[in-house]
């Protein structure tokens, strides 16, 4: 079961900000809106640079580390929804978050209703 079914990738539904900087280097987080019971939520995950880190990569070592971040958050997300039994989901510039049934209900339920079993208990 997918616990993300979005029409864009996930990472196009983050909002992206710096943070204010301290001697120690440069600090940044991401966002993701979501919907959840009519309400509006957010995930957020900080990550920091350090003025060495920056100039890692050729110099491209915020780029670097902006994109681990992206992952790292992405897996986060992905674990919640699976340890939470949530997916996101919708077709809005802001997803949605619902809980979904147990699989193994969803299942027997189908099975239950397919069943020559059933169709004979319904019409004796």
């Amino acid at each position: 079961m997918a616990h993300i079914e979005l029409p864009r990738a996930l990472e196009e539904y983050f909002a992206f900000a710096e943070l204010e900087p301290t001697p120690r280097g440069r600090r940044f987080s991401i966002t993701l809106p979501y919907f959840s019971d009519g309400r509006i939520h957010r995930l957020q995950w900080w990550y920091h640079v350090t003025p060495a880190q920056e100039q890692m990569y050729d110099g491209n070592g915020l780029a670097v580390f902006r994109q681990r971040a992206i992952e790292r958050f992405r897996r986060h997300i992905e674990r919640w929804l699976v340890n939470t039994g949530q997916y996101l989901h919708g077709e809005d510039p802001i997803p949605q978050v619902t809980v979904r049934p147990p699989h193994s209900l969803i299942e027997s339920a189908e099975n239950e209703l397919e069943s020559p079993a059933s169709h004979a208990a319904a019409s004796a």
